[in-house]
């Protein structure tokens, strides 16, 4: 009944969807399998893209050739760039979308992909020869063969629903969970533990009084995530703010009684920076208030997301609580929040590729590493399909370093440092995060993902033009002065403190206050040298110009640590020889095999004196 296949790729949520489009569109003969077709890229909790550090990570799975920012862009009901008042390194863009829409579109572009098949089914089993993955075994008895086995299976291994007293078995609400895989898998010699994540009531829209909340409105400039020409929408959905206060904590509380959480029925360990309302008013009591946003799932729906109030309670306590909040007094909640429990492999079992050590061709994905949130397991999907595909073809996998991408950062940490908790990806995290801003990620990454034949020729295209763009601008900048007569003016209007001589436009742009548009819109002769030049080309050589120090100071840090990075340890690298190794060193280099002296020096708990100890040895 089915084919061998290079690939197969298990489960459909955001880390298999683009696992299955990287790993076929780079010419693997695929199958996406999932247990319902009707859920592909769903958006399981809320209807959002993007944010903090977030953001960037889709706008580099778009620039290496992934659909997360093309599929973010068509379906957006509302965009927000985060973070404009500081530096662009922190620039953050952020969508609202339509929940139906979004899986709809994932829907659509994989169907049009010609090497991707599809099958409807639950996996209950791995197949391996030897010390290789070679298929899977399904609920209805069938065994498909592959070359190649990547799992994103999200929160459904043997995942357990609480709300308040009851316990549901399911990967979702309503959806059962997938048993058989993680007992397989333990058989085998892997290590597992459980997380726990949740998500808040869903409410009738109608039924809100919005005039007691403060509106939230969209940019009026849509920048989008895609670095192609996506469609943007014409209209803007607004998003409403409102807050929890004194009369909300305390009917919550009485509810503690019978929290999952607090009687210790969760035994996994919850994402730190998204706690659950009960969590939030337990471990900050002193709070009167906590924010909450109220958010549409989308244009043709009256169902609204609300952000910030994730609850395990029970329904009947997660309802009363609700209509003390402002804007909620007359509320109808279409279903209660919960909180889910499942099973994850912690990452250090993993090689950078994302393959994991004790079964080659087997990839993970996903939360089933410990991460939390669609980007995170969008940007693991798509490397892990990429390197499914390498892999089959005996060819060296595609590693992004830490100054290359915020994937990297996040592929990196996870591996060397693991987690414990659901990992989610901030800006503070990556330590050369003004190199990897969201606006440059095309210039980092597509000409590195066409070499192996997953960003198109049209996209190779545009970042060469852009960067010839930018070169000119650059040069421009460097070369227009203004008269000290007509720069005063304009300063002067500007409260910016005057010159006594001619200036170049490059100085002018070292003042914060000074944009290179404000001075295409005050100075002919800038506009005429700059007009022809695209708003994002503009951008660019701005951000060169105004933070070439902070610029270059990074890329110094990346030189220094390239000769770590560069030192290759042998895969079979015998570490037992070193007898003046720590114990814990030791023990972490046999656990994880570093594959370079630099990633030896971010293995939690290494000693700086060990990585010194291991890079004299292999001196010699």
């Amino acid at each position: 009944m089915f084919p061998e296949y290079d690939v197969i790729v298990v489960g459909a949520g955001h880390a298999g969807c683009e696992a299955a489009a990287a790993a076929a569109n780079l010419g693997s003969k695929v199958i996406l399998v999932t247990m319902n077709m009707q859920n592909m890229a769903q958006m399981s909790c809320n209807p959002a893209m993007g944010g903090i550090a977030k953001g960037q990570i889709i706008r580099e799975i778009d620039a290496l050739g992934g659909f997360s920012g093309i599929v973010t862009d068509e379906t957006m009901i509302q965009f927000r760039m985060l973070n404009r008042s500081k530096g662009p390194a922190m620039w953050s863009p952020r969508a609202q979308n339509d929940r139906m829409q979004f899986s709809l579109k994932w829907r659509s572009i994989l169907e049009k992909i010609p090497n991707l098949d599809f099958y409807q089914d639950a996996v209950t089993g791995l197949l391996k020869k030897g010390n290789r993955i070679c298929g899977i075994k399904t609920s209805l008895g069938n065994e498909i063969y592959s070359k190649s086995v990547v799992l994103t299976n999200g929160t459904f291994l043997n995942g357990i629903i609480h709300i308040g007293e009851r316990q549901l078995k399911g990967g979702r609400l309503a959806e059962k969970s997938s048993i058989g895989i993680t007992e397989q898998l333990i058989e085998w010699g892997f290590e597992t533990n459980r997380l726990k994540t949740g998500t808040p009531p869903r409410i009738d829209g109608r039924s809100l009084d919005y005039t007691k909340m403060e509106v939230q409105k969209g940019d009026t400039e849509i920048t989008g995530f895609s670095f192609r020409n996506t469609i943007k929408p014409q209209k803007q959905l607004s998003c409403h703010i409102t807050f929890t206060n004194p009369e909300v904590h305390k009917i919550l509380e009485s509810g503690f009684h019978e929290s999952p959480m607090f009687q210790g029925r969760i035994q996994g360990r919850g994402p730190r920076y998204c706690p659950s309302i009960e969590d939030k008013i337990n471990r900050f009591s002193e709070r009167e208030r906590h924010q909450l946003f109220i958010e549409p799932e989308g244009w043709n729906t009256i169902e609204v997301y609300v952000n910030g109030f994730s609850s395990s309670l029970s329904e009947q306590v997660q309802y009363k609580a609700l209509t003390k909040v402002p804007g909620f007094e007359n509320c109808k909640m279409f279903r209660p929040g919960y909180a889910i429990e499942y099973d994850y492999f912690p990452p250090t079992q993993l090689s950078l590729s994302l393959e994991t050590q004790l079964v080659s061709n087997l990839f993970f994905a996903g939360q089933i590493n410990g991460t939390t949130g669609y980007e995170e397991a969008a940007g693991q999907g798509l490397m892990a399909g990429v390197n499914a595909h390498l892999a089959v073809r005996n060819e060296a996998p595609l590693i992004l370093k830490r100054n290359e991408a915020y994937i990297g950062v996040l592929i990196d940490d996870l591996i060397n440092k693991g987690t414990d908790e659901p990992y989610r990806m901030f800006t503070s995290r990556a330590e050369y995060r003004t190199l990897l801003r969201q606006d440059n990620a095309d210039l980092r990454l597509t000409e590195k993902s066409n070499q192996i034949g997953l960003a198109s020729q049209e996209r190779i295209n545009n970042v060469l033009k852009k960067k010839g763009e930018i070169a000119k601008i650059l040069s421009i900048v460097e070369d227009i002065k203004l008269n000290a007569g007509d720069a005063n003016n304009y300063l002067a209007g500007i409260n910016e403190s005057p010159v006594t001589h001619k200036i170049k436009i490059a100085q002018l742009l070292l003042r914060p206050g000074i944009t290179l548009q404000g001075l295409i819109n005050n100075f002919y002769v800038v506009k005429n040298k700059l007009c022809v030049f695209s708003s994002e080309a503009l951008q660019q050589a701005e951000i060169s110009v105004k933070y070439e120090v902070y610029i270059e100071k990074e890329k110094d840090m990346v030189k220094k640590m390239s000769t770590l990075e560069d030192q290759v340890i042998p895969i079979n690298f015998n570490y037992d020889r070193i007898a003046s190794l720590s114990n814990e060193s030791r023990q972490k280099f046999n656990k994880i095999k570093p594959q370079t002296l630099g990633q030896a020096s971010r293995i939690s708990g290494v000693n700086p004196s060990d990585v010194q100890i291991l890079m004299v040895y292999m001196g010699r």
